[in-house]
C-alpha cells in the first residue's frame, strides 16, 4: 500500500484561522496587490478563485488595513463597507457565523 501526500481538502464551508498560507496571492509579489487606479481591478482578479477570500477580507476589516488589495476589495470599497456598518465589531464574527448559516448550523 503506497500513501501519498495530498494537500487537505476542506469545504467552503469551514473558517481558516491561519489562512495566509492557502491565500491565493501567496506566490504573487506582494507589490501587484499595492497598486492604484485602474491596477487595482487587475489586482483584484487574484481574489476571485482565491479559497480563503472572506477570511483575508474579515482579517483586513477588523484591522483597517489601509492600503492595497484584500479579500477581493480595495482600500475604497473597505472604507465604505466600515462607513456603511458602523456597528460591526468583528467582520470575522460576522463572516463565520453567515458561513454556519448557510450550512444550517
Amino acid at each position: 500500500m503506497t500513501i501519498t501526500s495530498t494537500p487537505m481538502r476542506r469545504r467552503q464551508s469551514d473558517w481558516v484561522e491561519d489562512w495566509t498560507p492557502l491565500a491565493g496571492c501567496r506566490t504573487s509579489e506582494p507589490d501587484e496587490l499595492f497598486v492604484q487606479g485602474a491596477a487595482q481591478q487587475q489586482a483584484k482578479r487574484v481574489c476571485l478563485k482565491c479559497p480563503v477570500v472572506a477570511e483575508c477580507l474579515a482579517d483586513a476589516l477588523d484591522h483597517r488595513a489601509e492600503f492595497g488589495v484584500w479579500g477581493g476589495m480595495t482600500e475604497r470599497e473597505r472604507r465604505a463597507i466600515l462607513r456603511r456598518h458602523p456597528g460591526v465589531t468583528s467582520w470575522k464574527e460576522l463572516f463565520q457565523r453567515a458561513r454556519s448559516d448557510e450550512r444550517g448550523e
